[in-house]
């Protein structure tokens, strides 16, 4: 029986290559099934393809896509997805400069929101997070640092899919020294596939091809 996890964590999932869906369509393993449509959707249209649009509008998606894979730590994508409407009314839309000026009683009312992940360093780590990302020198974006770390060659074929690699250690550590928290090696990979950096369609997929900018190691 297939488990149903995002490719944060790859190594629970038997080394299926592809789910056929009743459309007809072959799909990663864990993209594949249908037990829950927003997943499969999310699969489809979303994840693996490169955020575009203004500076500005890439920023604050790249934002959310950081602050919800840091909420996903130790539980399952699927759960993030079905509250990320509750978190981006919570968290403004995740506007940096809205979340950056959130104050204690904003905290408070996080940490009293049942429609959100309440762990209060999660909470702390995206207020912080949009602090550092607000004050990020003249010229250093995400998208900038995202494309910096970006791997260049591709992994084969019959290669596991890792948890993290040296470039998204290389990420993590840029990403810390520039004052962000809670985004770990791991966290970073886990975002680097969801925005395209990587190409992480599993061998199979109706998207593994071209689905990406970039391929990876």
């Amino acid at each position: 029986m297939l488990v149903l996890r995002h490719l944060r964590t790859p190594s629970p999932l038997p080394e299926v290559d592809a789910v056929v869906g009743s459309d007809g369509r072959a799909r990663c393993a864990w993209g594949g099934m249908e037990r829950d449509e927003q997943y499969q959707r999310y699969h489809d249209t979303e994840w693996a393809r490169p955020v575009s649009g203004d500076p500005a509008s890439v920023e604050r998606e790249l934002f959310e896509r950081l602050s919800l894979e840091a909420f996903q730590s130790g539980l399952s994508w699927l759960t993030i997805l079905r509250k990320r409407e509750s978190f981006r009314e919570a968290f403004a839309n995740f506007d940096p400069h809205s979340v950056a000026s959130f104050d204690e009683t904003d905290f408070e009312r996080l940490m009293n929101d049942a429609g959100i992940v309440r762990n209060r360093l999660k909470i702390n780590a995206t207020i912080s997070n949009a602090k550092a990302l607000l004050a990020l020198p003249e010229g250093i974006t995400l998208a900038s640092l995202l494309a910096q770390n970006a791997p260049q060659t591709r992994r084969a074929a019959d290669e596991p899919i890792p948890a993290q690699t040296p470039q998204s250690q290389q990420l993590a550590k840029a990403l810390k020294k520039l004052g962000f928290s809670f985004v770990g090696p791991t966290t970073a990979y886990a975002m680097m596939q969801a925005v395209g950096v990587v190409n992480d369609h599993q061998p199979g997929c109706w998207l593994a091809a071209g689905a990406t900018i970039h391929d990876h190691e």
